[in-house]
């Protein structure tokens, strides 16, 4: 437990020291020796970034769950509809065809960054949110690997016992393998969200109108090019923290059995 402390001690800290400087003036962040508590607190930080320099964080998180929700939902039902084929239904050259799969994500992103410019260039998609939502509806090549990992685990004897009723695949996977599979889904639904909750070099390569802008957008740009405003930076940086805190906390006991399971026979 002392070392389990410690570990989370080293987490926290910074988490803290943003939570704290997002109530101190610009002034009181840079002085040395540094100070932890603000000797002037200024609660209006989070007012002030909320709306600074004609940003509305009302409308980026609109704009962030448009983008976030859809490829989460449609994210997990095409990987799981892959996973379960990958795992359950014996075809001609389904190891290879895993296999590739699975080399797609040794394929660093910024080797298809400019062809895929491109197509959604030619297609129109440029200053829309099309590029951020169509690719993630298809699943990716991690989440399709972490379901197949846990529908093997699953008994054959259920799957069996359906088939002998009459239950087509389509019903088997709805009916048996996505209710046994709440705690992989919680896991793989923090991922998805989180990693598209916080994207940012998609969103700064597609939008260029400020009504559009995405959460992160909005989080760069209080760095400017002779000055960052740290204070409201760590304001800003603290309320759009809060969605990624109260998911993980909601499925924190799926998300930690699911992390612990995958896998095991």
């Amino acid at each position: 437990y002392v070392v389990l402390i410690l570990f989370a001690a080293v987490d926290l800290i910074p988490f803290i020291w943003m939570l704290l400087s997002s109530f101190k003036p610009q002034s009181e962040l840079f002085v040395f020796p540094p100070k932890i508590l603000p000797q002037v607190w200024m609660p209006e930080n989070y007012v002030n970034a909320w709306n600074a320099g004609g940003l509305d964080f009302g409308r980026m998180f609109i704009n962030t769950f448009i983008i976030v929700i859809p490829v989460t939902v449609f994210g997990i039902l095409s990987a799981s509809l892959a996973a379960f084929a990958f795992a359950r239904i014996t075809f001609k050259g389904r190891e290879f065809m895993f296999t590739l799969f699975l080399s797609s994500m040794m394929v660093p992103i910024c080797v298809t960054l400019i062809p895929r410019f491109i197509l959604f260039g030619k297609l129109g998609w440029v200053d829309t949110f099309y590029p951020l939502i169509v690719p993630g509806l298809f699943g990716t090549a991690f989440g399709v690997f972490l379901l197949r990992q846990f529908f093997m685990t699953i008994p054959a004897a259920l799957e069996e016992a359906a088939i002998i009723d009459g239950a087509s695949r389509l019903r088997i996977w709805a009916f048996i393998f996505m209710p046994l599979s709440t705690a992989i889904i919680a896991t793989l639904t923090v991922f998805i969200f989180q990693y598209n909750y916080n994207d940012l070099i998609n969103p700064l390569i597609y939008i260029n109108s400020k009504t559009k802008f995405t959460i992160q957008l909005g989080l760069a740009s209080f760095r400017g090019m002779y000055k960052t405003r740290y204070d409201l930076l760590m304001a800003a940086s603290v309320f759009t923290t809060v969605p990624i805190l109260i998911l993980y906390m909601s499925a924190q006991k799926y998300f930690v059995q699911g992390i612990v399971t995958t896998g095991l026979k």
